[in-house]
């Protein structure tokens, strides 16, 4: 692995860090010692390589496999063309109302930003339009419709990563969110924890301590070998400022897509504090296919997850599907393979 020494919890840490990523995948690949890869990389994909030196450090050095590395490297193959991998695989880009998503009842989106502390290589949003959804007009009409609206209790953060904002522009937003009587919860959906996990400050902690609203904070994290000291230290830092923490996971072929890592991943979770929530089968965004998993594996991996741990650590497999009113377990969401 890239030797790196522990993080200090300073307010401009991770910013910092942010500053440092990765821009280029043949850096990266020269520290880990695997330049031999240069051939199989897109250096002008459209979707930008990014990865933080703190995720990069958990890396194994000479691995060609290793399971992060193959999360984020732009390679060749995403340019293939499969039937079934589109652009706008849950129809989002259609909904045209800026910064607000509505899919289900009682929940509203926000796309608090466009930006992510690392590309992710399977991201359903790596195409989506951010230009409309940002800005202040935008988070006006947003936080508008949302006051208007009664039936929204929860309020999801999302982006891009909302936690990617710093602290005073996050502190506004959550704010802006109190202040709307009849919402009860508020929801962040966030990689940086695991990423980038200097990202959580004392100021950010205090954010969450002092907001009326309940805090469930999701994090995202495919493999155990994701979880360090570190993040082991930001998720109770996290859980301190009286946030639930949640985990979703992707299932992602050649990433965690046997019942041992997955296994592996709960336990590493709640010996962390956090709960895991989601295992989200792959949404099929064009360039993603060499990740996919067919279904019956899917399946029979929660089947298997079940007979091994206790339940609570078990996560519910599940797809989103446009216009369902909401996400649906594995079972009952059907998918025309190509």
């Amino acid at each position: 692995m890239i030797t790196r020494s522990p993080q200090a919890v300073e307010p401009d840490t991770w910013q910092r860090e942010l500053r440092e990523a990765y821009r280029d995948p043949l850096r990266l690949l020269a520290d880990l010692d695997l330049s031999a890869l240069a051939h199989t990389i897109d250096r002008a994909s459209p979707f930008a390589f990014r990865v933080t030196r703190a995720f990069a450090a958990r890396m194994r050095r000479g691995d060609a496999a290793d399971p992060l590395l193959r999360q984020v490297l732009p390679l060749t193959c995403e340019r293939d063309v499969h039937a079934g991998f589109v652009a706008d695989p849950l129809a989002e880009h259609a909904q045209g109302r800026g910064a607000l998503l509505h899919k289900y009842h009682g929940r509203a989106l926000l796309i608090a930003s466009g930006a992510c502390a690392i590309n992710c290589r399977y991201c359903f949003r790596r195409e989506f339009p951010y230009g409309p959804s940002l800005g202040g007009a935008a988070m006006h009409r947003a936080f508008g419709a949302i006051a208007a609206d009664s039936s929204i209790e929860e309020l999801i953060l999302s982006g891009g990563d909302p936690l990617v904002l710093d602290d005073a522009a996050l502190a506004d937003l959550i704010a802006r969110a109190g202040a709307i009587a009849h919402l009860a919860r508020l929801r962040v959906h966030t990689r940086l924890p695991i990423v980038l996990p200097a990202r959580v400050t004392p100021g950010l902690g205090r954010t969450l301590r002092t907001t009326r609203l309940r805090i469930v904070v999701v994090v995202h994290c495919n493999h155990a070998q994701e979880i360090d000291d570190d993040v082991r230290a930001a998720l109770a830092r996290l859980r301190e400022a009286g946030a639930t923490v949640l985990n979703q996971a992707v299932l992602l072929r050649g990433v965690n897509a046997d019942v041992d890592t997955l296994a592996a991943l709960s336990n590493a979770l709640f010996d962390a504090g956090v709960l895991p929530y989601y295992v989200n089968v792959l949404d099929r965004v064009r360039g993603t296919a060499h990740f996919d998993c067919e279904d019956a594996r899917a399946a029979a991996l929660e089947r298997a997850l079940r007979a091994r741990l206790p339940g609570y650590l078990v996560p519910r497999f599940v797809r989103e599907v446009p216009a369902a009113p909401a996400k649906l377990p594995l079972a009952e969401a059907t998918r025309d393979d190509p």
